[in-house]
């Protein structure tokens, strides 16, 4: 398992069109086979910061997944609301691999 998390800096005045922004890529991830684990938005501290958590099995489905940027209409729609509000000013990717508790 592979799992990406996406740090964000946002635009404060911009919440309800991140959130927006977020829901339907939630929406994607889980469509195309990943498991969105949620978005972590400001609750208290800095307001400007967010972060995003979503695994695929595996880099290569990753990838797959990857292939749909710029391309798929959907995948463009989710891009246009980001671009269109200015929800997002910068956001980076990490890989990570869990580390789970071991069953029980």
């Amino acid at each position: 398992m592979i799992t990406c998390v996406v740090h964000y800096t946002i635009d404060p005045a911009q919440i309800p069109a991140f959130e927006r922004f977020a829901h339907e890529w939630m929406r994607l991830v889980a469509a195309h086979g990943g498991i969105h684990h949620g978005y972590f938005l400001p609750a208290e501290g800095a307001s400007d910061r967010a972060e995003a958590l979503f695994s695929f099995d595996s880099l290569a489905a990753y990838e797959q997944y990857r292939t749909r940027f710029g391309v798929d209409p959907e995948f463009i729609a989710a891009d246009r609301i980001r671009d269109e509000s200015g929800c997002v000013l910068r956001y980076e990717r990490t890989f990570m691999r869990p580390l789970l508790p071991p069953a029980a």
